[in-house]
């Protein structure tokens, strides 16, 4: 077994989108030939109504798969075709786009305001992009939960893990794409074959990962007597981690433990031009 290097650790950035919607974005819209087949990925986490609930009105999308996982809140959506529906806490949304479909999506909170969840948007090779557009509503009590003796959780949201198969079929790019909690204090190996490209975001707690010695902190505003300040807090929150080849992936969780997405696909290796901004809400 060869474990991963990390290439690279990196911070998600504010930034707006739909109706003015503040999430932030760990990478897209830029050079994404290390994350291939995945293009984009949000964390639209926020416990402010007044920072999401303008939503993201009708806009369209083509030629791709968007992933939406929400955490905690509601996200209603609509489509072009007619169809409606609602995510909830643990939800999963795969959307094909295909060859083109306009939808809207609209967060409402949960009963303490917050708003979580992600949205991850996975490319479709040439000869699929004008597949007719499909929706893959997965309630959150079909994804299989497995729980390993030293008390790792993982959820299978889409591939093969430890002998469990998510719901999501049907895939391009035949991707993985786990939710994983590690306790306090334990070392994990999680295997990722070799050929796929793979990272991990981090969103709760924190932890070493083979080839990156410290934790890495995020960057966080806050507001002090002085005025705004930057401060680095050592949570390892937001933190998006990029490996290079191998078959496993080390991770040590630290005092808090530590929750992240593992995600991994096989590179379509063809150009990508891209025409709409952040999330295809324009």
């Amino acid at each position: 077994m060869s474990i991963r290097p990390v290439k690279r650790i990196a911070t998600s950035k504010p930034t707006i989108e739909g109706a003015g919607v503040k999430l932030h974005r760990a990478f897209g819209f830029g050079d994404t030939d290390e994350f291939d087949p995945f293009l984009l990925l949000d964390d639209f986490r926020n416990d402010h109504p007044d920072d999401y609930r303008a939503g993201f009105p009708w806009h369209p999308h083509r030629g791709i798969e968007t992933i939406t996982y929400v955490l905690a809140g509601t996200v209603e959506h609509g489509d072009s075709l007619g169809n409606q529906g609602k995510l909830g806490a643990g939800d999963v949304q795969w959307m094909t786009a295909g060859r083109g479909i306009m939808h809207q999506e609209m967060p409402q909170g949960d009963a303490r305001g917050r708003m979580h969840g992600f949205q991850l948007w996975a490319n479709l090779p040439s000869s699929l992009k004008m597949t007719a557009p499909r929706y893959q509503d997965i309630p959150a009590g079909e994804i299989p939960e497995i729980v390993d003796d030293d008390g790792t959780v993982v959820r299978v949201i889409c591939g093969e893990f430890w002998g469990k198969r998510g719901p999501v079929d049907g895939t391009a790019a035949e991707p993985r794409y786990l939710d994983i909690t590690v306790p306090a204090g334990r070392r994990k190996s999680l295997p990722v074959e070799t050929g796929r490209h793979a990272f991990a975001y981090v969103f709760e707690g924190s932890g070493r990962f083979a080839g990156a010695s410290q934790p890495f902190g995020v960057l966080t505003e806050r507001d002090t007597a002085a005025g705004d300040t930057l401060t680095r807090e050592r949570t390892g929150n937001r933190s998006l981690v990029v490996f290079d080849t191998g078959d496993e992936v080390s991770v040590e969780a630290e005092e808090a433990g530590i929750r992240f997405l593992l995600v991994s696909g096989k590179p379509i290796q063809e150009p990508v031009r891209s025409r709409s901004p952040g999330m295809g809400r324009s």
